[in-house]
């Protein structure tokens, strides 16, 4: 029996970060199917991908050019969905601000590491490609972390 039914990327707005990390992920495969969305902390509306971020993926054999921004919202937490947020900061503000949150890490905490993943909002084309490489990295470590784990259930 597997662990989570679906995984959760947050970033701020979720059109930037959280978006490729589930492109990429998406495009890994896993032991277990999991449903692997995004949300936003801060979203007042829908809203396209970052065109940085989609030229990145499109380099990348990726593309998330029909997803639409959506606000994280107390319905998505539950004890078979694991969160994942971008930095330590947003992890600090989803525990803060819903009390019924559950199974909240940052990326990077929950395969063992300590680094905040590099939010490229702002930079140039060079800065995103930079993102999209340390969130693959990460990924790439995230789906042994969830294998193993699917395997020792």
């Amino acid at each position: 029996m597997k662990r989570y039914d679906k995984l959760i990327f947050v970033s701020g707005s979720d059109t930037s970060t959280s978006p490729m990390a589930e492109a990429i992920l998406q495009s890994k495969y896993l032991l277990e199917d999991i449903l692997v969305e995004s949300r936003g902390l801060v979203v007042l509306f829908p809203e396209p991908v970052n065109p940085k971020v989609e030229a990145v993926l499109v380099s990348n054999g990726l593309t998330m050019k029909e997803h639409a921004s959506e606000p994280l919202e107390k319905v998505d937490f539950d004890e078979r969905t694991l969160v994942l947020t971008m930095d330590s900061s947003q992890k600090e503000k989803i525990l803060s601000e819903y009390p019924e949150a559950v199974n909240v890490y940052t990326l990077a905490g929950y395969i063992k590491r300590q680094e905040d993943v590099s939010d490229p909002c702002g930079g140039d084309l060079s800065e995103y490609g930079k993102c999209f490489e340390q969130l693959k990295e990460l990924i790439t470590q995230l789906v042994i972390v969830l294998n193993e784990e699917e395997l020792m259930l």
